[in-house]
């Protein structure tokens, strides 16, 4: 397992899962939620990212995810009613589908996952990502309504205003809005920063 997520590109890799874990165990501890679930979802979340980014996004990584963490924890002989919790909150962590999170455990793990894409952290991340596909630094300009996902063009400008910048209306714990808010208005600031530096206005 741990070979699968050392694979992972830097904007995804063992960092951000440590980081996920932290995040998922402190809403945990805050919300009254399993803690064992919690755990083992954070550490497992992201182990098909690397079939995502290899296949350029057609493969979807949290129901890959879900399918391979399965195989692993029957392997390990865990219970089959808490694997299936486990994957659940794998399967469901992702952003951009509409299999919504449901349960305490599930609503967690998206919500530490999202944490760790915007702030200060969430910053460095989306400019790594975009950097691994050889994109653009930035483009105030962009045209978010083309699609743009895996070209130059997907800056992490155009990451924030089509995906970062909604995160926080997202959230669905109450810890993680609060959290949320600050590390939002952080990379607004950024932007409306750079923006105006890269047309010589700072």
């Amino acid at each position: 397992m741990i070979e699968r997520l050392t694979e992972n590109k830097g904007s995804h890799d063992f960092d951000h899962t440590e980081r996920v874990y932290n995040m998922a165990v402190h809403l945990a501890k805050v919300e009254g939620a399993d803690l064992e679930i919690i755990k083992i979802a954070a550490l497992m979340h992201d182990i098909a990212r690397k079939e995502e980014d290899d296949s350029n996004g057609t493969i979807n990584h949290a129901l890959k995810g879900a399918e391979i963490s399965r195989e692993i924890l029957m392997d390990l002989g865990v219970g089959e009613d808490r694997i299936d919790q486990i994957c659940e909150c794998i399967a469901r962590h992702r952003f951009r589908d509409n299999n919504h999170p449901e349960t305490l455990e599930e609503k967690i793990i998206f919500d530490a996952d999202k944490l760790d894409s915007i702030g200060a952290v969430g910053l460095g991340r989306a400019f790594l990502f975009a950097g691994e596909f050889g994109n653009r630094m930035h483009n105030k300009d962009v045209d978010i309504t083309q699609p743009l996902e895996y070209t130059k063009e997907d800056t992490a400008y155009h990451e924030f205003l089509v995906k970062l910048s909604k995160i926080k209306d997202k959230m669905q714990t109450e810890d993680g809005r609060r959290i949320a808010e600050h590390r939002h208005q952080f990379m607004a600031d950024f932007f409306e920063e750079m923006n105006a530096e890269v047309v010589g206005e700072r």
